[in-house]
């Protein structure tokens, strides 16, 4: 089961206990899958592959308005094998159903329901998995641009950092950081699937650290070779013009002791010559400097 599937079977545990939760989570469902008709013939439809998800909803409308949706038609979906099937209910007071949802207020203790609703029709959520560049995305799509700004706005009233894109001729609303994605899942309730999401922080943050340290210690590394190289030319040539005979012995002994091993760490050369690393850093300083000097 993905990340997506784990989020719509925990929200369909939940059902609302007001009326006014119900009108908003089937019109949240409803606004990002199916159509809702005014006057004469009034009703609403909807369009599912997912027989939880289209079982869950019908409950909510025999819930809300003591009436059964039909199966209106079904459309073979090739890419994904299944049948999407069409329920709608346009009987005896259709066309007042259509109404109170198309007029129901949406209040403080429906935002929760309206999330879950817009997400159970048109959600999905994927996380970052392995090597893959895939990185955080919540998105919901709907089929105005006028509902996908109302549910911009919902997020932003609960703190949630959102944005909108076209595409085709769909809106979606869509989140890429992983804190809004957390809030959101706490906010609709979806515990299990936040759980999961900070065990999928946590693997990445340890990962993205261990990365970041062996990058680091490269870097390191890279700059004691070029260091070691400068050191080994610049004393190769206080050698050839005689100038390392006319030093102290430590000095000399520092400079013969970066020629013979050329290739060592500051620590590892200082351990072969007896001294402690900050003598033999004093004293490769002094070399260069001297070096420098007589350029």
């Amino acid at each position: 089961m993905n990340f997506s599937s784990e989020i719509r079977r925990e929200l369909m545990r939940n059902v609302p206990k007001k009326r006014c939760c119900d009108l908003a989570l089937l019109r949240a469902f409803l606004d990002t899958s199916g159509t809702i008709a005014q006057g004469r013939g009034g009703g609403f439809s909807f369009t599912s592959e997912n027989e939880d998800i289209a079982g869950y909803m019908l409950g909510i409308v025999e819930k809300l308005f003591c009436v059964r949706m039909t199966v209106e038609g079904a459309v073979r979906d090739p890419k994904h094998g299944r049948d999407k099937l069409t329920f709608s209910y346009r009987g005896e007071g259709g066309a007042a159903f259509a109404e109170e949802l198309l007029n129901a207020r949406l209040l403080p203790c429906c935002e929760q329901a309206y999330l879950r609703g817009a997400y159970l029709g048109s959600g999905s959520c994927t996380l970052p998995r392995g090597d893959s560049k895939t990185g955080y995305h919540l998105e919901f799509v709907f089929r105005t641009r006028e509902r996908a700004l109302a549910l911009l706005e919902i997020l932003d009233g609960l703190q949630l950092i959102g944005s909108i894109v076209k595409r085709g001729e769909k809106s979606v609303v869509y989140c890429k950081s992983r804190e809004a994605i957390a809030d959101f899942l706490s906010v609709v309730g979806a515990e299990g699937a936040l759980k999961t999401l900070e065990d999928v922080s946590a693997v990445r943050e340890e990962n993205n650290q261990e990365n970041r340290v062996l990058n680091c210690l490269a870097g390191n590394a890279d700059r004691a070779a070029m260091a070691s190289a400068e050191q080994t030319v610049a004393f190769a040539h206080l050698k050839k013009t005689g100038l390392l005979l006319s030093l102290p012995e430590p000095l000399r002994a520092a400079a013969e002791g970066r020629l013979l091993y050329p290739t060592l760490s500051l620590a590892e050369l200082a351990e072969k010559l007896s001294v402690s690393k900050s003598c033999l850093n004093h004293r490769i300083r002094k070399l260069m400097q001297i070096y420098t000097e007589h350029l």
